[in-house]
C-alpha cells in the first residue's frame, strides 16, 4: 500500500503488551502517514499521555500488568478530551456486554481484524471527526448532591408501591423522615479522602440514629427498616445510571463500594437505635 503524504501527521498513541502487534500496527499506520508512539504497558502509556499530545489513542483492553485499556482511555479523556479513542478487545461480545461503561471510548474494535481495514477505519474516523463538546465529568458525590431532591422523590414513589411498607399510613413528610439528611451524609462521605487500612470509613450519623427511633415510634418492624434501606440503594444506583454520561469512570468503583458501605452503616445505626427504643418500651 503506497504511503499517504500528510502535511501534518496525526500523532497516534498505540498501546499493546504484544510486541508483534505493536510492530505490525506501527508499520501500517506509519505507511498511511501517521506518526506513531508505541507503549507496551499501561504505565508507559500514562506517562506519555501526561507529557505528550496525541490526536488518536488505540489501546488494547486486556493487559497483564496493573491497569487496563479502561485506565488508559479514562486518562486520555481527562488529559486530552479532543483525541479520538479506540479500544481493542479479544472478546466478541464486548460491544453488548460492556456498552454502559464504554461510553468514554469513541470506537470499540473486536479482534481478530485485518490490519489494513482497521487502519482505513482509523483514518476515516480522524478525517471525519468533528469537534464535540464534552460533558463535564462529575464525581458520584457531586451527582448525589445535585440530584438529592430527585433521589428522595424517586425513593418515596418506590416506597409507595411497596405493600409491606404501606401497611402503615403516613404522610409524605412522615414517610421521608430523615432521608434527605441521610443522602446528604452519604454525599459528604463520598467527598472525603478514603482510608485504605480500615474495613469501613463510616462515622456516627445522628440522622441515622434519629431515623431508627422515628421508625419504631411510627410502628415500623425491623424488616420494614431493612426494606426501605434496600430501596434507597436501588434508587441511588438508578440515579447514577441515569447520569452515566456525566460520571467520572475513574472513580465509579471505589465510590460504589463507599455507597454500599455507608448505606449499610446507616442501616446498622438506625437498627441499633430502633432496638434500644424497643427495649426501653418493653421494659416500661
Amino acid at each position: 500500500m503506497p504511503p499517504i503524504v500528510a502535511s501534518a501527521a496525526h500523532r497516534v498513541l498505540l498501546v499493546d503488551d504484544d510486541s508483534a502487534i505493536l510492530g505490525m500496527m506501527s508499520q501500517g499506520l506509519e505507511r498511511r502517514g501517521f506518526e506513531v508512539v508505541a507503549a507496551s504497558s499501561v504505565t508507559e502509556a500514562l506517562r506519555r499521555i501526561a507529557t505528550e499530545s496525541f490526536d488518536v489513542l488505540i489501546t488494547d483492553l486486556h493487559m497483564p500488568n496493573p491497569g487496563d485499556g479502561f485506565t488508559v482511555v479514562s486518562a486520555m479523556r481527562h488529559s486530552q478530551p479532543h483525541a479520538l479513542t479506540m479500544l481493542v478487545s479479544g472478546y466478541p461480545d464486548v460491544q453488548s456486554a460492556m456498552a454502559a461503561i464504554l461510553l468514554e471510548a469513541d470506537e470499540i474494535v473486536v479482534k481478530p481484524f485485518e490490519i489494513g481495514r482497521f487502519i482505513d477505519l482509523v483514518r476515516e474516523k480522524v478525517v471525519s471527526r468533528k469537534p464535540t463538546k464534552r460533558v463535564n465529568k462529575e464525581s458520584v458525590g457531586a451527582i448525589l448532591q445535585r440530584c438529592s431532591t430527585g433521589i428522595v422523590g424517586t425513593w418515596l414513589t418506590r416506597v409507595k408501591r411497596s405493600s409491606e411498607l404501606n401497611r402503615i399510613s403516613l404522610s409524605d413528610e412522615e414517610r421521608t423522615g430523615h432521608l434527605p439528611k441521610l443522602v446528604e451524609d452519604l454525599a459528604l462521605r463520598l467527598s472525603k479522602p478514603r482510608a485504605t487500612d480500615k474495613d469501613s470509613d463510616a462515622v456516627f450519623s445522628a440522622a441515622a440514629v434519629a431515623h431508627g427511633k422515628l421508625r419504631y415510634l411510627q410502628g415500623y418492624t425491623a424488616a420494614m427498616l431493612v426494606h426501605e434501606s434496600r430501596i434507597l440503594q436501588v434508587t441511588i444506583f438508578g440515579t447514577l445510571q441515569i447520569n452515566l454520561e456525566s460520571l467520572d469512570f475513574s472513580l465509579v468503583l471505589p465510590d460504589v463500594m463507599t455507597i454500599a458501605d455507608e448505606v449499610d452503616a446507616q442501616l446498622t445505626q438506625s437498627m441499633d437505635s430502633y432496638m434500644k427504643v424497643m427495649g426501653k418500651s418493653a421494659a416500661a
